[in-house]
This record gives structure tokens, C-alpha cells and sequence, in this order.
């Protein structure tokens, strides 16, 4: 076997574990599998034959790459198409993402993105893999026991959120699905139900509009249900709402803003985001 074969055939075997500490650091499986790419990039070009904990070495690799894109949430590496991993299909496939969103916990993902970079990335390699202290210092720059705090603060920030974010996203979840199944089945009556009176819908792209009412909406909403058939619930930067992603490719997202009343939550706003400009800076996680 040649040498690039070996090198694949070695990476492969740590491709699920790197895949799964970069999705629980940036909560996307598309910067996730950017992360994994970055890895691959960096283990091709050195020589790692003196390294005696191949996938300790990985695993630091990724997540120092996840710590640089958590710092900087806009930067995006540019990468010749020579340089790819062989056989790997790109794209993040939403079906694949929400399963991995499933066995990580959503709950656990958005009191995650509180934390601060260096909190996270601690709090995910010892508490969720199991990474000592000693290897986590120098990855974030702090001596092992501070490490440690970084952790322990990161943990009891997540002990106190989780529950609370997993019954709010519980009641949201339910308000996105009604709106879907309603939006589906050009049901204006169970629009109207899951919409206050004074909704305000932003929809940006070439002809930008704003629309105000819940008849008004509630409308427009049922001519949504041909496109509503391939959307999904998620959490768009942080907010529920809905995304439409054909064939892993994100054509349009939709974040509410929702309000408690005497009758249950309801959606106050609604931004739609087609611009592919907009998108590519989206966190988006399907629930």
C-alpha cells in the first residue's frame, strides 16, 4: 500500500470521533465537517510517523481549528479542490444533521453556544470525551488547573440552562410544527391560531417586503405550502423557525420570534432570509 493510501486509510479510522468533537463544539454540521476537512488538510501535509497517539494528535488538531472558528464565526478557509479527501461527499444532508442533533441533546447544544469559546471547548473534551486537563491547557493557552475552571464554570452554567432551554424549546417546537403542518395544508384558521394579531413578517432578497397582520400573513403563508412540503423545523441563529435545504443545499431560512400569552406562545415575528450571502452566515441546527 502507498503512502497517501495508508494516510487516508489512517484518517478514516478517526473520522467519526473528529466529526462528532467539532459538531459538539460549533453545534453545525457543515462547520463540522469544514473543521474534519481542515484536519485531514493539516495531517496530509505533516508527517506525523513519530506521533504515538494518532488520534490524540487528531483530536487536538480539530479542536484548535473549532476554537479558531468559534473566536471568529466569520472566517471561512478557502481550499484548493486538489487538496480534498478522496471520496468524501460534501454538503451537510439535514436528515444527517438532525440525527446528530438528536443523540448530542438540542438542549445541550444551545446552552453550549453561551459559552465562551475556551468554555466550551473545555467543558466538550473532558466532560463529553473524556480528554485529561494536561492535553486541554495548551489547546486553549491556560495551564491544566486553569483548564479545570474553565470546565467547572462551563458545567455549572450548563447544569442550570438545560433544563430550562429544553422546556422552552419544547413550547416553541410545538408552535413551529403547527405552523408548518398549517402552512402545508393552506389552513388559514391554524394559522391564524399560532400567530398574534400584530405579527410583522421581513422578507429580505431582491424585492425586500414587510407585512403586518396575522390575516396578512396567515395568507401569504398558505401560498408557502408547495415550499413548506421540503422545509424543516431548526433553530436559526439561536431562534426557532424553519429551513428548506433540497438535497443538503440551504435555499431559505425563516427564524421566529415568539411571545408567551394566556393562550400559549405565539409568533410575533417571522424574518425570511433567501440571499445566499445571508445564508452562508447562518447557524442554523435542525431540530
Amino acid at each position: 500500500m502507498d503512502e497517501p493510501d495508508l494516510a487516508v486509510r489512517q484518517f478514516e479510522t478517526h473520522r467519526a470521533h473528529l466529526r462528532a468533537v467539532a459538531y459538539r463544539m460549533l453545534g453545525s454540521l457543515a462547520e463540522a465537517d469544514d473543521a474534519v476537512q481542515e484536519a485531514w488538510l493539516r495531517f496530509s501535509r505533516v508527517g506525523t510517523a513519530d506521533v504515538g497517539n494518532l488520534g490524540g494528535w487528531l483530536t487536538t488538531v480539530v479542536s484548535r481549528v473549532c476554537l479558531d472558528v468559534l473566536r471568529s464565526p466569520a472566517s471561512r478557509r478557502e481550499e484548493p479542490a486538489g487538496d480534498r479527501l478522496p471520496d468524501h461527499a460534501g454538503g451537510a444532508d439535514p436528515e444527517d444533521e438532525a440525527v446528530l442533533a438528536d443523540s448530542v441533546g438540542l438542549a445541550l447544544l444551545v446552552v453550549l453556544d453561551t459559552l465562551s469559546p475556551a468554555e466550551r471547548l473545555a467543558f466538550v473534551l473532558h466532560d463529553i470525551f473524556a480528554l485529561p486537563f494536561e492535553e486541554i491547557a495548551p489547546i486553549v493557552d491556560r495551564t491544566p488547573a486553569a483548564a479545570r475552571q474553565l470546565a467547572s464554570r462551563a458545567r455549572r452554567r450548563v447544569r442550570g440552562g438545560a433544563t430550562a432551554s429544553e422546556t422552552g424549546l419544547a413550547r416553541h417546537r410545538r408552535v413551529v410544527d403547527a405552523f408548518l403542518a398549517a402552512a402545508r395544508e393552506g389552513d388559514f384558521t391554524a394559522l391564524i391560531a399560532v400567530l398574534d394579531p400584530d405579527v410583522v413578517l421581513h422578507v429580505d432578497g431582491d424585492s425586500p417586503a414587510v407585512v403586518r397582520g396575522a390575516e396578512e400573513v396567515a395568507n401569504g403563508a398558505r401560498r408557502f405550502s408547495e415550499r413548506a412540503a421540503l422545509a424543516r423545523a431548526a433553530l436559526v441563529d439561536g431562534k426557532p423557525g424553519l429551513v428548506v435545504a433540497p438535497l443538503g443545499r440551504l435555499v431559505a431560512a425563516m427564524a421566529f420570534t415568539m411571545t408567551s400569552t394566556a393562550d400559549g406562545d405565539r409568533i410575533t415575528g417571522i424574518e425570511i432570509v433567501t440571499e445566499p450571502a445571508r445564508l452562508a452566515r447562518l447557524a442554523v441546527s435542525v431540530l
